[in-house]
């Protein structure tokens, strides 16, 4: 038994096939690339790797922040969205908890330039989310709270004048955050106290009072959108319950209430705490970190979800504990942050959405306080 993420223990893993990690050989056709954040409380760095055409990843340069992560074991930050790419892509965010800053850097393929760090505004910035040069930074240390910033020409973060938000109350666990894909709304989550709140985003980028929304359902974790406006959050279930974990869609209607489509669909594994839906909308993976699996959901017209085959569609080395998860920019590859066996799960996407293992991939230190990943 160990203690992961989500502030919950977990069930024993379940047994994977797994494949041969490739080699750099394997990988000379360059398509794109991932990054991964070490959080190391002394030096943070992003550990970059370019990507084949096949998928497969060579590599691993490293990149400083000049900050400081919050250093730890496994999932020290219990967050998602501590690395996040601009939605164009040029554009990378780190999140450096221990140092109180955000990290921004020009994305070159897989090189990059540090361009500029900024006070988070708060205390152990975990998360930071982009709508057209508005960013909000989320900081679950302290009171908790969203601050927002513009990004200006050159990768320059300004703080925007009374743009700080609180969560309800101290110590609440934010654990995320998002904008809606028309920049309406900002959804905030707060693990401690299982709350999905709603901002709505004004004209000068500052927002309005919090509507706080209690989860249906106990272990709200990480939210993301579904293009067509649809909110789908990740829930770890309850305490101790064996691969109780789901995964639940929402309208957001317009007095920033939530309305539930699918409410709590079983992803079959423990510790779902982070999911990424595929760049077409089409599909939304979770990373159960206590089962080392990934579960598939399609996403209908109308938000609703439904498993893809058996729900499970992928399997991690046994005792993984697969934490953040990424697709790649064009749809075609999922990776996992495999903090207790340091590496990346990677895998293919089929048409159908069901997931083909390709191994692992880099090889990082062992529970060594890894969070966050990003794929182009």
């Amino acid at each position: 038994m160990f203690k992961v993420t989500c502030g919950l223990s977990l069930v024993a893993a379940v047994i994977s096939l797994v494949s041969p990690t490739p080699t750099v050989a394997q990988s000379r056709a360059h398509d794109g690339a991932l990054f991964v954040m070490t959080n190391n409380a002394d030096k943070n760095e992003i550990i970059s790797y370019e990507r084949a055409t096949n998928g497969l990843l060579s590599g691993g340069e490293h990149y400083a922040t000049e900050g400081r992560g919050s250093g730890g074991t496994t999932d020290p930050l219990e967050a998602q969205g501590s690395l996040t790419l601009s939605q164009d892509h040029s554009i990378l965010f780190a999140a450096n908890a221990g140092s109180g800053n955000i990290s921004v850097f020009s994305v070159q393929h897989s090189a990059l330039i540090l361009l500029n760090k900024v006070p988070s505004g708060g205390s152990q910035p975990v998360a930071v989310a982009e709508h057209q040069n508005l960013v909000y930074v989320l900081n679950s240390g302290g009171a908790g709270s969203v601050v927002g910033f513009t990004l200006d020409f050159g990768g320059q973060l300004k703080q925007i004048k009374d743009s700080t938000m609180f969560l309800t109350a101290t110590v609440t666990g934010g654990a995320s955050l998002a904008f809606s894909p028309d920049g309406k709304f900002l959804v905030v989550t707060e693990r401690l106290a299982n709350n999905i709140d709603i901002f709505h985003v004004l004209p000068n980028g500052t927002l309005s009072p919090i509507i706080v929304n209690p989860s249906p359902a106990p272990g709200a974790f990480s939210v993301n959108f579904a293009p067509e406006g649809n909110a789908i959050v990740s829930e770890t279930g309850a305490a101790g319950a064996t691969n109780g974990s789901a995964i639940s869609s929402y309208k957001i209607t317009t007095n920033g209430k939530l309305s539930p489509i699918s409410q709590s669909v079983p992803t079959f594994g423990s510790a779902n705490c982070w999911n990424v839906v595929t760049p077409d909308g089409k599909f939304v993976y979770v990373s159960n970190a206590g089962s080392a699996t990934i579960s598939g959901f399609a996403i209908g017209s109308n938000g609703a979800l439904t498993p893809i085959g058996g729900t499970v569609v992928g399997n991690n080395p046994e005792g993984a504990t697969n934490l953040d998860i990424a697709v790649s920019a064009d749809g075609k590859y999922l990776y996992t942050l495999n903090s207790a066996t340091g590496n990346v799960g990677v895998f293919g996407i089929r048409q159908d959405g069901a997931l083909i293992n390709l191994g692992t991939a880099g090889d990082f230190a062992k529970s060594a306080g890894f969070n966050g990943i990003a794929a182009l």
